[in-house]
Protein backbone atom coordinates (compact mmCIF):
# COMPACT_ATOMS: atom_id res chain seq x y z
CA UNK A 1 0.00 0.00 0.00
CA UNK A 2 1.49 3.26 -0.59
CA UNK A 3 -0.71 6.23 -0.18
CA UNK A 4 -4.10 6.36 1.35
CA UNK A 5 -7.60 5.35 -0.90
CA UNK A 6 -10.78 6.76 0.02
CA UNK A 7 -13.87 5.55 -0.97
CA UNK A 8 -16.19 8.36 -1.13
CA UNK A 9 -19.12 7.13 -2.73
CA UNK A 10 -21.18 3.63 -3.64
CA UNK A 11 -24.38 2.72 -5.53
CA UNK A 12 -26.44 -0.03 -6.39
CA UNK A 13 -29.32 -0.85 -7.98
CA UNK A 14 -31.71 -3.41 -6.97
CA UNK A 15 -30.75 -6.79 -8.42
CA UNK A 16 -33.52 -8.87 -10.79
CA UNK A 17 -34.03 -12.67 -11.95
CA UNK A 18 -32.68 -13.00 -15.78
CA UNK A 19 -35.05 -11.80 -18.04
CA UNK A 20 -36.16 -9.39 -15.64
CA UNK A 21 -33.67 -6.35 -15.84
CA UNK A 22 -32.69 -3.82 -17.71
CA UNK A 23 -29.94 -4.18 -20.71
CA UNK A 24 -26.33 -4.20 -19.37
CA UNK A 25 -25.74 -0.60 -20.50
CA UNK A 26 -28.81 0.92 -18.31
CA UNK A 27 -28.03 -0.98 -15.51
CA UNK A 28 -23.94 -0.23 -15.52
CA UNK A 29 -25.03 3.34 -16.20
CA UNK A 30 -27.27 3.45 -13.31
CA UNK A 31 -25.09 2.38 -10.81
CA UNK A 32 -22.34 4.67 -12.37
CA UNK A 33 -24.98 7.61 -11.48
CA UNK A 34 -25.91 6.01 -8.00
CA UNK A 35 -21.89 5.96 -7.05
CA UNK A 36 -21.65 9.64 -8.22
CA UNK A 37 -23.99 10.82 -6.86
CA UNK A 38 -23.57 9.70 -3.34
CA UNK A 39 -19.54 10.80 -3.63
CA UNK A 40 -20.97 14.31 -4.98
CA UNK A 41 -18.41 13.98 -7.63
CA UNK A 42 -19.34 14.89 -11.45
CA UNK A 43 -18.19 12.24 -14.40
CA UNK A 44 -15.83 14.62 -15.57
CA UNK A 45 -13.56 14.99 -12.90
CA UNK A 46 -13.20 11.44 -13.33
CA UNK A 47 -9.78 10.72 -14.16
CA UNK A 48 -9.94 6.53 -14.84
CA UNK A 49 -12.43 4.18 -14.83
CA UNK A 50 -12.09 0.19 -14.49
CA UNK A 51 -15.27 -2.06 -15.51
CA UNK A 52 -16.37 -5.35 -15.02
CA UNK A 53 -18.22 -7.79 -16.65
CA UNK A 54 -17.86 -11.62 -17.65
CA UNK A 55 -20.86 -12.24 -20.01
CA UNK A 56 -20.04 -9.32 -22.72
CA UNK A 57 -18.55 -8.50 -26.10
CA UNK A 58 -15.55 -5.77 -25.95
CA UNK A 59 -15.70 -2.54 -25.00
CA UNK A 60 -18.93 -3.03 -22.99
CA UNK A 61 -17.49 -1.30 -20.40
CA UNK A 62 -17.68 1.68 -22.98
CA UNK A 63 -21.07 1.14 -24.25
CA UNK A 64 -22.57 1.68 -20.46
CA UNK A 65 -20.28 4.19 -19.00
CA UNK A 66 -21.14 6.88 -22.36
CA UNK A 67 -24.23 6.63 -20.94
CA UNK A 68 -23.00 8.52 -17.87
CA UNK A 69 -20.63 10.97 -19.94
CA UNK A 70 -18.50 10.66 -23.26
CA UNK A 71 -15.03 12.59 -21.29
CA UNK A 72 -12.31 10.71 -23.55
CA UNK A 73 -10.94 9.06 -19.79
CA UNK A 74 -8.96 5.47 -20.05
CA UNK A 75 -11.74 2.82 -19.47
CA UNK A 76 -10.37 -0.66 -18.92
CA UNK A 77 -12.57 -3.70 -19.66
CA UNK A 78 -12.38 -6.47 -16.75
CA UNK A 79 -13.02 -9.86 -16.70
CA UNK A 80 -11.53 -12.29 -13.42
CA UNK A 81 -14.37 -14.62 -13.54
CA UNK A 82 -16.66 -14.49 -10.37
CA UNK A 83 -13.87 -12.15 -8.92
CA UNK A 84 -14.10 -9.49 -11.81
CA UNK A 85 -16.13 -6.67 -9.52
CA UNK A 86 -13.61 -6.96 -7.06
CA UNK A 87 -10.81 -6.92 -9.42
CA UNK A 88 -12.11 -3.95 -11.11
CA UNK A 89 -11.82 -2.46 -7.21
CA UNK A 90 -8.45 -3.79 -6.87
CA UNK A 91 -7.37 -1.78 -10.28
CA UNK A 92 -9.37 1.63 -9.83
CA UNK A 93 -7.27 1.62 -6.23
CA UNK A 94 -4.16 0.28 -7.34
CA UNK A 95 -4.72 3.97 -9.95
CA UNK A 96 -5.27 6.24 -7.26
CA UNK A 97 -2.76 4.62 -4.60
CA UNK A 98 0.07 4.53 -7.02
CA UNK A 99 -0.98 8.69 -8.43
CA UNK A 100 -1.69 7.46 -11.63
CA UNK A 101 -5.12 8.89 -11.10
CA UNK A 102 -6.84 11.42 -8.15
CA UNK A 103 -10.15 10.09 -8.51
CA UNK A 104 -11.30 6.27 -10.06
CA UNK A 105 -14.46 4.80 -11.19
CA UNK A 106 -15.08 0.98 -10.45
CA UNK A 107 -17.94 -0.64 -11.81
CA UNK A 108 -19.39 -3.86 -12.05
CA UNK A 109 -22.56 -5.60 -14.04
CA UNK A 110 -23.94 -8.59 -15.52
CA UNK A 111 -26.57 -8.99 -17.88
CA UNK A 112 -27.17 -13.35 -17.05
CA UNK A 113 -29.39 -15.84 -18.90
CA UNK A 114 -30.93 -18.70 -16.50
CA UNK A 115 -29.63 -21.97 -15.40
CA UNK A 116 -25.99 -22.91 -13.94
CA UNK A 117 -23.00 -21.06 -15.66
CA UNK A 118 -20.88 -22.50 -18.17
CA UNK A 119 -18.33 -22.04 -20.73
CA UNK A 120 -19.84 -19.87 -23.74
CA UNK A 121 -16.64 -21.02 -26.13
CA UNK A 122 -17.03 -24.74 -27.53
CA UNK A 123 -14.20 -23.90 -30.18
CA UNK A 124 -11.95 -23.73 -28.00
CA UNK A 125 -9.97 -24.75 -24.93
CA UNK A 126 -11.85 -24.07 -21.45
CA UNK A 127 -10.21 -22.00 -19.37
CA UNK A 128 -11.00 -23.46 -15.83
CA UNK A 129 -10.04 -27.11 -17.75
CA UNK A 130 -7.48 -27.52 -15.34
CA UNK A 131 -9.40 -27.13 -12.28
CA UNK A 132 -12.25 -29.72 -13.55
CA UNK A 133 -9.21 -31.87 -14.45
CA UNK A 134 -8.29 -31.28 -10.65
CA UNK A 135 -11.35 -32.20 -9.64
CA UNK A 136 -12.37 -35.27 -11.85
CA UNK A 137 -8.76 -36.79 -10.48
CA UNK A 138 -9.89 -36.19 -6.86
CA UNK A 139 -13.59 -37.33 -7.15
CA UNK A 140 -14.44 -37.67 -10.77
CA UNK A 141 -17.04 -35.94 -13.01
CA UNK A 142 -20.35 -35.82 -13.50
CA UNK A 143 -21.25 -34.25 -17.14
CA UNK A 144 -24.64 -34.43 -16.48
CA UNK A 145 -24.39 -32.36 -13.03
CA UNK A 146 -23.51 -28.47 -12.93
CA UNK A 147 -19.86 -28.04 -13.00
CA UNK A 148 -19.68 -25.61 -10.02
CA UNK A 149 -21.90 -27.72 -7.85
CA UNK A 150 -19.59 -30.42 -8.13
CA UNK A 151 -16.24 -28.44 -7.30
CA UNK A 152 -18.04 -26.99 -4.13
CA UNK A 153 -20.09 -29.69 -2.78
CA UNK A 154 -16.48 -31.28 -3.19
CA UNK A 155 -14.91 -28.68 -0.86
CA UNK A 156 -17.87 -29.35 1.64
CA UNK A 157 -17.63 -33.26 1.26
CA UNK A 158 -14.00 -33.04 2.05
CA UNK A 159 -14.71 -30.59 5.29
CA UNK A 160 -17.34 -33.44 6.15
CA UNK A 161 -14.68 -36.34 5.72
CA UNK A 162 -11.58 -34.08 7.86
CA UNK A 163 -13.78 -32.98 10.85
CA UNK A 164 -17.38 -34.57 10.91
CA UNK A 165 -19.62 -32.06 9.34
CA UNK A 166 -23.05 -32.56 9.07
CA UNK A 167 -25.05 -32.20 6.05
CA UNK A 168 -27.81 -29.71 8.12
CA UNK A 169 -25.09 -27.28 9.19
CA UNK A 170 -24.38 -26.40 5.50
CA UNK A 171 -27.87 -25.96 4.81
CA UNK A 172 -28.24 -23.53 8.59
CA UNK A 173 -26.33 -20.98 6.06
CA UNK A 174 -29.00 -20.63 3.96
CA UNK A 175 -31.48 -20.21 6.50
CA UNK A 176 -29.45 -17.26 7.98
CA UNK A 177 -28.63 -15.49 4.32
CA UNK A 178 -32.55 -14.99 3.92
CA UNK A 179 -33.31 -14.10 7.15
CA UNK A 180 -30.55 -11.44 6.45
CA UNK A 181 -32.16 -10.42 3.06
CA UNK A 182 -35.56 -9.92 4.55
CA UNK A 183 -33.80 -6.32 5.08
CA UNK A 184 -32.45 -6.32 2.15
CA UNK A 185 -34.35 -4.44 -0.58
CA UNK A 186 -31.75 -4.77 -3.35
CA UNK A 187 -32.00 -8.50 -2.58
CA UNK A 188 -34.04 -10.61 -5.47
CA UNK A 189 -35.14 -13.34 -2.36
CA UNK A 190 -35.87 -11.85 0.44
CA UNK A 191 -38.65 -14.38 2.07
CA UNK A 192 -37.65 -16.92 4.89
CA UNK A 193 -37.12 -20.66 4.53
CA UNK A 194 -36.48 -22.94 7.09
CA UNK A 195 -33.54 -25.74 7.63
CA UNK A 196 -35.81 -28.36 6.83
CA UNK A 197 -36.83 -26.62 3.52
CA UNK A 198 -33.68 -25.97 2.72
CA UNK A 199 -32.87 -29.44 3.13
CA UNK A 200 -35.89 -30.90 1.39
CA UNK A 201 -35.23 -29.25 -1.95
CA UNK A 202 -33.89 -31.02 -4.73
CA UNK A 203 -30.16 -32.65 -4.43
CA UNK A 204 -27.91 -30.95 -6.83
CA UNK A 205 -24.96 -32.23 -5.64
CA UNK A 206 -24.26 -33.76 -1.86
CA UNK A 207 -24.37 -31.77 0.23
CA UNK A 208 -25.69 -28.99 -1.69
CA UNK A 209 -29.47 -28.91 -2.31
CA UNK A 210 -30.39 -26.17 -4.64
CA UNK A 211 -31.41 -24.09 -1.78
CA UNK A 212 -27.75 -23.84 -0.95
CA UNK A 213 -27.12 -22.61 -4.52
CA UNK A 214 -26.51 -18.92 -5.43
CA UNK A 215 -29.10 -18.46 -8.42
CA UNK A 216 -27.88 -16.01 -11.56
CA UNK A 217 -29.60 -12.91 -10.80
CA UNK A 218 -28.70 -9.02 -13.36
CA UNK A 219 -28.07 -6.15 -11.34
CA UNK A 220 -24.91 -3.82 -11.20
CA UNK A 221 -23.04 -1.74 -8.71
CA UNK A 222 -19.63 0.54 -8.10
CA UNK A 223 -17.64 2.83 -6.51
CA UNK A 224 -15.50 6.13 -6.77
CA UNK A 225 -12.13 5.98 -5.18
CA UNK A 226 -9.75 9.27 -4.38
CA UNK A 227 -7.04 10.49 -2.56
CA UNK A 228 -7.01 11.68 0.26
CA UNK A 229 -6.07 15.64 -1.40
CA UNK A 230 -8.85 14.94 -4.12
CA UNK A 231 -11.79 14.78 -1.20
CA UNK A 232 -10.18 17.67 0.89
CA UNK A 233 -10.34 19.95 -2.49
CA UNK A 234 -14.13 19.19 -3.31
CA UNK A 235 -15.45 18.68 0.29
CA UNK A 236 -16.05 14.90 -0.01
CA UNK A 237 -16.81 12.42 2.51
CA UNK A 238 -13.29 11.33 4.37
CA UNK A 239 -14.99 8.41 6.70
CA UNK A 240 -13.94 5.28 4.64
CA UNK A 241 -10.86 4.29 3.64
CA UNK A 242 -9.53 0.79 2.11
CA UNK A 243 -6.76 -0.29 4.69
CA UNK A 244 -5.59 -3.64 3.34
CA UNK A 245 -6.49 -5.34 -0.10
CA UNK A 246 -4.97 -7.90 -1.78
CA UNK A 247 -5.21 -10.27 -4.78
CA UNK A 248 -3.94 -13.82 -5.06
CA UNK A 249 -4.00 -16.39 -7.66
CA UNK A 250 -3.84 -20.37 -7.40
CA UNK A 251 -0.30 -21.82 -6.07
CA UNK A 252 0.54 -25.12 -6.52
CA UNK A 253 -1.23 -26.79 -3.10
CA UNK A 254 -4.44 -25.70 -5.24
CA UNK A 255 -3.42 -28.94 -7.91
CA UNK A 256 -0.54 -30.65 -5.85
CA UNK A 257 -2.27 -31.70 -2.57
CA UNK A 258 -5.30 -34.05 -3.53
CA UNK A 259 -7.27 -31.49 -1.09
CA UNK A 260 -10.99 -30.07 -2.77
CA UNK A 261 -11.21 -27.18 -0.37
CA UNK A 262 -7.52 -26.44 -1.75
CA UNK A 263 -9.01 -26.65 -5.78
CA UNK A 264 -11.99 -24.37 -5.41
CA UNK A 265 -9.47 -21.64 -3.44
CA UNK A 266 -8.94 -22.37 0.00
CA UNK A 267 -5.18 -20.99 0.11
CA UNK A 268 -6.18 -18.24 -2.42
CA UNK A 269 -8.37 -17.00 0.64
CA UNK A 270 -5.91 -17.53 2.95
CA UNK A 271 -2.83 -16.18 1.31
CA UNK A 272 -4.91 -13.06 0.56
CA UNK A 273 -6.39 -12.76 3.85
CA UNK A 274 -2.72 -12.73 5.56
CA UNK A 275 -1.95 -10.41 3.32
CA UNK A 276 -4.31 -8.08 4.26
CA UNK A 277 -3.97 -8.18 7.78
CA UNK A 278 -0.69 -7.92 8.15
CA UNK A 279 -1.07 -4.23 5.42
CA UNK A 280 -3.53 -3.46 8.45
CA UNK A 281 -2.07 -4.53 11.51
CA UNK A 282 -5.78 -5.50 12.21
CA UNK A 283 -6.55 -9.30 13.14
CA UNK A 284 -9.49 -11.23 12.45
CA UNK A 285 -10.62 -11.00 16.16
CA UNK A 286 -11.09 -7.35 15.19
CA UNK A 287 -13.69 -7.95 12.58
CA UNK A 288 -17.43 -7.29 13.10
CA UNK A 289 -18.71 -7.38 9.89
CA UNK A 290 -18.20 -10.11 6.68
CA UNK A 291 -19.40 -9.66 3.06
CA UNK A 292 -17.84 -12.99 1.74
CA UNK A 293 -17.89 -15.33 -1.54
CA UNK A 294 -21.16 -17.61 -0.39
CA UNK A 295 -21.81 -18.81 -4.25
CA UNK A 296 -22.29 -22.24 -2.19
CA UNK A 297 -23.20 -22.47 1.43
CA UNK A 298 -20.00 -25.09 1.53
CA UNK A 299 -17.65 -22.61 0.39
CA UNK A 300 -19.23 -19.92 2.90
CA UNK A 301 -18.20 -22.53 5.46
CA UNK A 302 -14.80 -23.51 4.34
CA UNK A 303 -13.79 -19.60 4.18
CA UNK A 304 -14.76 -18.79 7.97
CA UNK A 305 -11.77 -20.86 8.47
CA UNK A 306 -9.37 -19.46 5.60
CA UNK A 307 -9.89 -15.50 6.74
CA UNK A 308 -9.19 -16.72 10.49
CA UNK A 309 -12.91 -15.95 11.54
CA UNK A 310 -12.62 -19.27 13.45
CA UNK A 311 -9.74 -21.60 13.74
CA UNK A 312 -9.44 -24.51 11.37
CA UNK A 313 -12.29 -27.47 11.85
CA UNK A 314 -14.05 -25.37 13.98
CA UNK A 315 -16.81 -23.83 11.35
CA UNK A 316 -19.70 -26.04 12.40
CA UNK A 317 -19.49 -25.05 16.25
CA UNK A 318 -18.95 -21.55 14.93
CA UNK A 319 -22.30 -21.65 13.14
CA UNK A 320 -24.40 -23.82 15.92
CA UNK A 321 -23.08 -21.05 18.46
CA UNK A 322 -24.38 -18.43 16.40
CA UNK A 323 -21.42 -16.63 15.89
CA UNK A 324 -21.79 -16.11 12.31
CA UNK A 325 -25.29 -13.55 12.71
CA UNK A 326 -26.45 -10.84 14.39
CA UNK A 327 -25.88 -10.96 18.22
CA UNK A 328 -22.76 -13.31 18.05
CA UNK A 329 -18.90 -12.87 17.12
CA UNK A 330 -18.97 -11.45 13.69
CA UNK A 331 -22.23 -10.92 11.44
CA UNK A 332 -21.60 -12.73 7.92
CA UNK A 333 -23.43 -11.55 4.77
CA UNK A 334 -25.65 -8.85 6.48
CA UNK A 335 -27.13 -8.30 2.75
CA UNK A 336 -28.28 -11.95 2.91
CA UNK A 337 -24.57 -12.59 0.31
CA UNK A 338 -24.92 -14.44 -2.97
CA UNK A 339 -27.42 -17.10 -1.98
CA UNK A 340 -30.24 -13.97 -1.30
CA UNK A 341 -29.23 -11.46 -3.78
CA UNK A 342 -27.88 -13.81 -6.34
CA UNK A 343 -24.79 -13.96 -7.92
CA UNK A 344 -24.45 -11.33 -11.30
CA UNK A 345 -20.70 -12.13 -12.02
CA UNK A 346 -19.34 -8.43 -12.49
CA UNK A 347 -21.60 -6.69 -10.18
CA UNK A 348 -20.68 -9.18 -6.95
CA UNK A 349 -17.35 -7.60 -5.66
CA UNK A 350 -18.54 -4.16 -5.97
CA UNK A 351 -22.05 -4.91 -4.44
CA UNK A 352 -20.23 -6.21 -1.51
CA UNK A 353 -17.99 -3.00 -1.31
CA UNK A 354 -21.17 -1.05 -1.18
CA UNK A 355 -22.75 -2.63 1.52
CA UNK A 356 -19.62 -2.59 3.73
CA UNK A 357 -19.55 1.07 3.32
CA UNK A 358 -22.81 1.74 4.15
CA UNK A 359 -22.36 -0.79 7.38
CA UNK A 360 -19.15 1.86 8.38
CA UNK A 361 -21.26 4.86 7.36
CA UNK A 362 -24.07 3.54 10.00
CA UNK A 363 -26.68 4.02 6.77
CA UNK A 364 -27.42 -0.11 6.56
CA UNK A 365 -31.08 0.62 8.46
CA UNK A 366 -31.87 -2.83 10.31
CA UNK A 367 -29.16 -4.67 8.73
CA UNK A 368 -26.89 -2.26 11.04
CA UNK A 369 -23.86 -4.22 12.46
CA UNK A 370 -23.57 -2.21 15.87
CA UNK A 371 -20.10 -0.94 16.83
CA UNK A 372 -18.05 -1.25 13.15
CA UNK A 373 -14.88 -0.10 12.61
CA UNK A 374 -13.47 -1.84 10.09
CA UNK A 375 -15.14 -4.22 7.58
CA UNK A 376 -13.96 -7.39 5.74
CA UNK A 377 -14.85 -8.34 1.67
CA UNK A 378 -14.05 -11.55 0.41
CA UNK A 379 -14.51 -11.97 -3.39
CA UNK A 380 -13.40 -15.62 -5.09
CA UNK A 381 -13.62 -16.57 -8.92
CA UNK A 382 -12.31 -20.08 -9.71
CA UNK A 383 -9.70 -20.37 -12.41
CA UNK A 384 -8.50 -18.88 -10.48
CA UNK A 385 -8.26 -15.15 -8.38
CA UNK A 386 -9.31 -14.11 -5.33
CA UNK A 387 -9.48 -10.07 -3.83
CA UNK A 388 -9.50 -9.50 -0.23
CA UNK A 389 -10.15 -5.76 0.75
CA UNK A 390 -10.44 -4.55 4.28
CA UNK A 391 -12.22 -1.02 5.08
CA UNK A 392 -11.71 0.82 7.82
CA UNK A 393 -13.76 3.96 9.15
CA UNK A 394 -11.40 7.31 9.72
Amino acid sequence: MSRKVLVTGVGMIPFSKPGASEAYPVMGAKAAKAALDDAGVSYQLVQQAYVGYVYGDSCSGQAALYGVGVTGIPIFNVNNNCATGSSALYLARLAVASGEAECALALGFEQMMRGAIGAKWADRPDSSQHIYDAMAALQGRDEALPGAAQLFGGGGRKHMELFGTRPETFARISVKARKHAANNPYSVFREPITLEEVLASPMVFAPLTRLQCCPPTCGAAAAVLCSEEFAKKHGLDQSVAIAGQAMTTDSSSTFDEGDMRKVIGYDMTRNAALQVYEQAGIGPEDIKVVELHDCFTSNELLTYEALGLTPEGTAEKFILDGDNTYGGRVVTNPSGGLLSKGHPLGATGLAQCTELVWQLRGQAGPRQVEGVKVALQHNLGLGGATVVTLYQRQ
